[in-house]
């Protein structure tokens, strides 16, 4: 006989109870001592008897009142409330009033400690162990009142943005909310910022342990590193000498760890009580949704099972989980890892997406994006140079009249083989089935032509800038370096592949990249193309497409990190200052579309041959028959006619593609109701259970032909052979090879806007706009007011980039570079925007004709300068150049002045007239 509901939900409480270590009893067996942990069911009090009292080393503490399945239980505490309170006097107890508050229907299970300061139940996974009760007990405070009483945070050598997300983040767990995400941009110290508010979590917020999942074990290392070269404020050692830090690589969390490194995948597999392969930990969770390689078969969400409780990990085990660009652990069935445990989740991430703005309950506690870091010097910027070529744009055909390479993508063995009849391509079919070797020779080339001349002029030649260049798949990969080598004409060390399949250990080819003069270039697929620091890289070449807008904005993050001269010039020893990057765009990566977020993308979910064999054990899914429907379509796409025709007689004369249709159609709303009209007349009339039915019928029929043991054998084995056909006969021919002038015109007009809109309200540009005001003069005050202006959101506008961009779309008329850190050089770049200066130079070029102009005007008047005086006239012409005023005070408080005698030695020189001077070299020269 089944049991009622009521009885369901407390034999459902009772085993959940007995897993985290609790004695249940009843009352005629009733034993305070039984346990560390006792909970008494039905046990007597004033009010009535309770569903269970909990007796933590020996004294009740608190109380779960159970309900059947399918209660909502926000309201039931309020009902707990009253056997909470009204207690007997007998009683041994750990207060005036019961603690601990749950209320569970055994499926759902809701928790309230009565002494935090705004009591607020939560939805917890499972019961806390009798032990962490038992030491909240002897606490003087909760957590969450230790939240609120942090001490100011000590800033110093701490950024703006790092301030105001820890700062942020205090005020935010001060408020009990139970997500946080910061966003920082890449390179502004997002894991230098965990560490500071990691230490104050432990250290003032006695915080028991803090999870900090990364994105790919590589970058667990890096973390970990971070966390034991942090020297806390006010601390004598570093931070792992004051707490353990351990990254995981085994099953086994440190009990004295305070902070716990790893990745989900290593996490989920840890409470499933499973062993988890290292080489699990290396892919990024963006290959495995829409951007994942053609052949890219990763196990994702549809393979999970649920996660359970296991008491070795209790619920209870992290106060806080620090999610560091981790997409993957908020999407799906991932998800159920951070939710198995009662913890505080502060994200961090550069690129949030909707999704991510979703997760964490839009409380975006502070922001730092990437142009405001560049303004700040934080990061530098990039420009965007567009390689086109004939293949590249317009695909090809390989010819069928020869015999053609082949490789074997599994096995990369190269045979010859002649095709049935030529073989046209797409640009999607680059690198997936086709290569091309001379494409790939032809963007190198143009790169290395270039790039001396128009993208970093200025250097020897001898080295090439650290290069970092993204390919489709490891065997694209592979062809590049190759290319690399012999387009440089160099050896082995000036360009590696720094992959998961290299025979290299990829840890200290990452090193190598980053600290040491070789390789040069590296090419990778997902290794390094996220979070991976590596800051000496000026280059980005782009050979693969990107969808994800989150994806590519990680990409490109690895070019933006600011490096110190010296460490840039102890590897690329030409160089002098990294002020920005280049972004080689060579497939239109920057042109595509792209996505916010592809967590969610129905392909690719389950490796192909356990799909194919889930849907002849009678998997139905939508997500299942959609995903096997575009592999089976792709697969059709890329064998050959030997392969095609062995499918169609092993599937009694279907193709791949009629497979494909048909469990496509199975799936159509459009079929589905024409099959019901055929059956029952009428979509509105037939029933939900002959609806049902149809579409059942529907989807068998059509995995029907995949019950037949060989089909899908030798189709799982043509799957795994497919070759990559490798296009010799085809000569690509370079398009265009230019730097991106969207870029630049998308600048310059947002400056002539600026302009436009603040040129009544900001003195520098009232004065420089000839406005009808009083007569003024620029000050410097009035200059840096504009700059600044300038600089903050949503303009973020510096003057070397709208330079830059002025120079980017027409050279002819852009003479010089701004100078570095000189404010001045604004007047100019306002002028020339406004009409009034013809070409756009440097302030101080502008000054300088005007004082030539100005001594032939005295010298012609009758007035003889000497040595020492034109030494002080040009010294006060540079200063006007870089600070727009001057006055007497100036040469007494300033150098070069200064040191030459001050105001004293300059009336000596000019006597009388020295005042005046000043005054019309101020006006002539800068007016």
């Amino acid at each position: 006989m089944a049991l009622a509901p009521e009885a369901q939900a407390r034999a459902a409480i009772d085993t959940l109870l007995t897993a985290a270590g609790w004695a249940v009893q009843d009352m005629v067996g009733f034993n305070r001592h039984a346990a560390e942990g006792v909970a008494v069911r039905e046990f007597p009090l004033p009010s009535g008897p309770c569903d269970y009292l909990l007796f933590v080393g020996g004294k009740a503490c608190g109380v779960i009142e159970a309900k059947k399945a399918g209660v909502t239980l926000s309201g039931v505490a309020e009902q707990a409330a009253r056997y909470m309170l009204d207690l007997p006097a007998h009683l041994a107890r750990w207060a005036d009033r019961l603690v601990f508050d749950y209320e569970s229907t055994g499926d759902e299970t809701y928790f309230r400690d009565t002494r935090d300061p705004k009591p607020r139940s939560r939805r917890v996974f499972a019961f806390h162990q009798p032990a962490t009760l038992h030491t909240w007990l002897n606490e003087a405070d909760t957590l969450r009142q230790r939240l609120r009483q942090m001490p100011p945070l000590d800033a110093a050598g701490l950024r703006d943005c790092q301030i105001d997300a820890i700062t942020g983040l205090d005020t935010s767990l001060a408020n009990d909310r139970p997500r946080s995400l910061i966003q920082m941009a890449t390179g502004a110290g997002k894991t230098f910022t965990a560490c500071n508010f990691s230490w104050r979590l432990l250290k003032h917020a006695k915080a028991r342990r803090i999870l900090f999942l990364v994105d790919r074990n590589n970058l667990g290392d890096q973390t970990l590193k971070e966390y034991q070269n942090f020297d806390p404020p006010g601390a004598a050692h570093k931070f792992d000498k004051t707490y353990i830090v351990q990254h995981l690589h085994g099953n086994r969390i440190d009990p004295d760890a305070k902070v716990v490194i790893t990745t989900i995948q290593r996490l989920y597999a840890m409470l499933r009580g499973e062993e988890l392969d290292e080489s699990d930990e290396e892919r990024s969770a963006f290959e495995t949704w829409g951007d994942a390689r053609p052949n890219n078969e990763a196990d994702d969400e549809a393979e999970l099972r649920p996660v359970v409780y296991n008491p070795l990990i209790p619920v209870e085990h992290f106060d806080f989980i620090v999610t560091d660009e981790c997409h993957r652990s908020i999407y799906g069935l991932w998800r159920q890892v951070l939710e198995y445990f009662d913890a505080h989740l502060i994200g961090l991430t550069a690129t949030p997406s909707a999704h991510t703005l979703g997760f964490f309950q839009r409380n975006l506690v502070a922001e730092y994006p990437y142009e405001q870091s560049v303004v700040d010097g934080v990061n530098v910027g990039f420009e965007v140079y567009r390689i086109r070529t004939q293949v590249t744009e317009q695909g090809g055909t390989v010819d069928a009249s020869y015999h053609v390479p082949v490789r074997d993508r599994r096995t990369r063995v190269l045979r010859y083989k002649q095709l049935d009849a030529d073989l046209p391509y797409v640009r999607q079919d680059l690198d997936a089935s086709v290569t091309v070797p001379d494409q790939i020779r032809l963007v190198l080339q143009t790169w290395r032509e270039k790039l001396f001349t128009e993208l970093f002029p200025g250097r020897s030649g001898q080295w090439v800038p650290k290069t970092l260049i993204f390919a489709k798949d490891d065997h694209h990969a592979e062809e590049i370096v190759k290319a690399c080598w012999d387009v440089f004409g160099q050896g082995n060390d000036f360009a590696k592949k720094i992959t998961y399949q290299t025979s290299e250990k990829p840890k200290e080819l990452i090193k190598a990249f980053r600290v040491d003069p070789f390789p040069r270039i590296a090419v990778t697929v997902d290794m390094i193309a996220t979070g991976t620091d590596i800051k000496p890289v000026e280059c980005l070449i782009f050979m693969r497409d990107v969808k994800s807008e989150s994806y590519f904005e990680q990409m490109k993050g690895r070019g933006v990190r600011t490096i110190h001269d010296a460490s840039l010039q102890q590897v690329t020893p030409d160089a002098q200052t990294k002020t920005r990057f280049v972004l080689i765009d060579a497939v239109g990566v920057t042109e595509g579309k792209k996505t916010l977020s592809q967590p969610m993308e129905r392909k690719r979910t389950v490796p192909f041959d356990k799909l194919i064999d889930q849907i002849a054990q009678g998997r139905r899914d939508e997500n299942a028959l959609s995903s096997l429907a575009a592999r089976l379509a792709a697969l059709d796409r890329q064998i050959d006619t030997e392969d095609r025709q062995r499918i169609e007689q092993a599937a009694q004369g279907s193709s791949l593609k009629a497979l494909a249709r048909g469990l496509l159609d199975a799936i159509t709303p459009e079929v589905i109701a024409a099959a019901v009209m055929q059956r029952h007349g009428s979509v509105e009339t037939a029933t939900p259970a002959q609806l049902k039915a149809v579409e059942a019928d529907l989807r068998d029929t059509a995995c029907a032909p995949l019950d037949d043991p060989d089909l899908r054998n030798l189709i799982k084995a043509i799957k795994k052979k497919t070759d990559i056909v490798i296009d010799e006969g085809t000569l690509d021919a370079l398009h265009v090879a230019e730097y991106d002038k969207g870029q630049a015109e998308k600048r310059t007009t947002s400056f002539k806007a600026f302009i436009e809109t603040h040129k009544n309200e900001l003195l520098a540009l009232q004065i420089l706009y000839s406005q009808p005001y009083p007569k003024r003069r620029l000050t410097y005050a009035s200059i840096r007011e504009l700059a600044a202006k300038l600089a903050d959101p949503p303009h973020h506008l510096t003057t070397a980039d709208v330079w830059q961009a002025y120079k980017r779309l027409n050279a002819a008329l852009v003479r010089g570079a701004p100078s570095d850190k000189v404010l001045t050089d604004l007047i100019s770049l306002v002028r020339f925007a406004t009409g009034q200066a013809e070409v756009l130079e440097p302030h101080a070029a502008r000054v300088e004709q005007r004082f030539n102009l100005w001594i032939g005007r005295q010298i012609k008047a009758g007035k003889v300068f000497s040595d020492e005086q034109m030494a002080w006239l040009k010294a006060i012409k540079d200063y006007l150049a870089a600070n727009v005023e001057i006055a007497p005070a100036d040469l007494t408080r300033d150098q070069p002045f200064s040191d030459w005698g001050g105001v004293v030695a300059a009336r000596r020189l000019f006597g009388m007239e020295l005042n005046g001077m000043l005054d019309e070299l101020s006006e002539v020269l800068v007016a």
